[in-house]
């Protein structure tokens, strides 16, 4: 379905707590008619989050919203824990009242909530809790069998852009005449993509199954397959999804995504690792599994401006030996093409040889 979207992201709209919000204002092919934050009623998107470039109004109350004519409530914010805060219940209850979908990525499950689920089932509407995993195998190495090349985003920390730049590289790709397909790991990316797997949610002994679940069932028809990553290798919480897909997706190359402003992981405290320990640790954990190299870094400068984005462009350069750029700030198609040759080939497992 084409949907038409209130953006539910009460006041934490300009904040990266509304990264969902902004992941699928900015990039999914569904609508985004308005934006419900309080805080900043009377704007548009464009004025409270400038690079979004939409002239989505946002209101303060769902009622204002549904003058629009929409068809579904996006959740856009993910809270602490992914827990629906208890005042956002009349909103939600009000949007399935005017047979709104409501679609969610939190951890809590909507559609079992008792109160929701009555509602939903009285007004003739649905909850996706896009979150919620499907059954899924045991890593079987099905994915080391492949045909189309597969490339994963890695990270230094968790919430650096690693769904960003692996959109933005498929677009690239598919502009020089790949049959490249984005695959979504996380809930924001499901929303963009309208499949995938959030594996965050999956239980850990099925993590790297999952992964290569979605890799086996995009293969066909495709050359190219872009792996959205999740957490980052030394992130004191999210530690384990980041290993589940890097063995589970078998990429054949990896591209490394940092904020170049951020120097701890976000939350902990702990440092974030030099480009050469973060690359080496990486490569390292693939060696022994299926060998798979950093071919490039894609690099989120927002928070810098246009000089200084331009030094710590060369600056990952220099320290590494390796392409560097900011796909969103000067577009994807440079990066794109200096990796293109690291990404020309399959790689294999290592395996011993049957006795």
């Amino acid at each position: 379905m084409h949907r038409r979207y209130v953006v539910l992201a009460p006041d934490a709209f300009e904040t990266r707590r509304a990264k969902t919000a902004h992941g699928v204002i900015a990039y999914s092919k569904d609508q985004t008619l308005a934006v419900i934050d309080p805080r900043h009623a009377g704007k548009r998107v464009c004025e409270v989050v400038p690079y979004l470039k939409s002239d989505a109004p946002i209101f303060s109350d769902m009622r204002e919203a549904l003058a629009l004519k929409p068809t579904s409530l996006l959740v856009g914010i993910a809270p602490p824990g992914g827990v629906l805060p208890p005042e956002w219940r009349a909103l939600i209850l009000t949007a399935i009242e005017a047979k709104l979908e409501i679609v969610s990525g939190l951890h809590d499950e909507l559609s079992t909530d008792p109160e929701f689920a009555a509602a939903a089932a009285r007004y003739g509407t649905r909850i996706w809790d896009v979150r919620t995993p499907p059954p899924v195998p045991v890593f079987s190495g099905a994915a080391w069998e492949v045909q189309p090349r597969v490339v994963l985003t890695v990270g230094s920390d968790a919430c650096v852009g690693k769904m960003t730049a692996a959109l933005e590289l498929t677009r690239a790709a598919h502009d020089r005449g790949e049959r490249a397909r984005f695959i979504a790991t996380g809930q924001t990316g499901i929303m963009i993509a309208g499949s995938g797997i959030a594996i965050d949610r999956v239980v850990s002994d099925f993590a790297p199954g999952a992964a290569e679940h979605l890799v086996v069932e995009n293969a066909p028809g495709t050359s190219l397959l872009f792996v959205e990553g999740q957490g980052g290798i030394n992130h004191p919480a999210f530690a384990p999804v980041t290993l589940a897909l890097l063995y589970g997706s078998a990429p054949d190359a990896l591209v490394l995504v940092h904020v170049a402003t951020r120097t701890t992981i976000d939350g902990y405290g702990t440092p974030i690792l030099s480009y050469p320990r973060l690359i080496g640790m990486y490569e390292a954990l693939c060696a022994t599994v299926k060998p798979a190299k950093v071919v490039g870094i894609a690099l989120n400068t927002s928070g810098l401006d246009e000089q200084a984005a331009l030094h710590a462009i060369e600056r990952a350069k220099d320290e590494t030996g390796l392409p560097a750029d900011d796909a969103v700030r000067f577009g994807p198609h440079a990066l794109y093409d200096a990796i293109a040759h690291g990404i020309a080939a399959k790689t294999a497992p290592i395996r011993l040889p049957q006795a």
